[in-house]
């Protein structure tokens, strides 16, 4: 059974590298926002404005925690996915947790021009982006098995760094940071 988990700030690639990834190694690709709009019909903004983000945090949970009963999977979780104690348990016990790690510059130029990002809907969404890594960083880090820098490179070359930081893992080295 091969469940891979992509952790991670919003814009740091793990829908696009999550992707890649399952193409490379043959497994089913589920992206846990993508999942939730399909089964709502709705976008991830209207979720916020109708139920808050405790609304959507509750959907997102139900969410993982359904992807978690597939194997052959790789699955992208939302940035916040971390943030409940439920979550990091299911996470912990149902795959291997592969941490996307992107500085908060590199996060803002990516996500600056999205505007279906609910929380970063403010006066200053970089500085939000800044707030939002620091709390949660130590939170991902904690949870991963893998880290992987994920700045710089192609989404290609994201996919076989991660590949090579598996094989390393399957034979049982120690917590690797590429």
């Amino acid at each position: 059974m091969t469940c891979l988990i992509l952790i991670g700030m919003m814009g740091a690639g793990k829908t696009t590298v999550g992707r890649e990834l399952a193409k490379r190694l043959n497994l089913r690709f589920a992206d846990c926002d993508h999942e939730l709009i399909a089964r709502t019909g709705v976008s991830i903004p209207v979720i916020f404005e109708i139920e808050g983000e405790a609304g959507f945090r509750r959907r997102e949970s139900r969410m993982l925690a359904e992807l978690l009963t597939e194997s052959d999977i790789v699955i992208a979780t939302g940035g916040g996915i971390v943030l409940d104690p439920a979550n990091r348990a299911l996470l912990s016990e149902h795959g291997t947790v592969i941490y996307l790690n992107v500085p908060p510059h590199v996060l803002w130029e990516r996500t600056r021009r999205d505007r279906n990002r609910p929380l970063l809907q403010t006066e200053n969404p970089r500085e939000r982006i800044e707030e939002l890594y620091l709390q949660r960083d130590p939170l991902y880090r904690a949870m991963a098995d893998l880290i992987v820098d994920g700045e710089r490179g192609s989404c290609a070359s994201m996919a076989s760094r991660i590949e090579k930081a598996l094989d390393e893992y399957a034979n049982r080295k120690p917590l690797c940071t590429l």
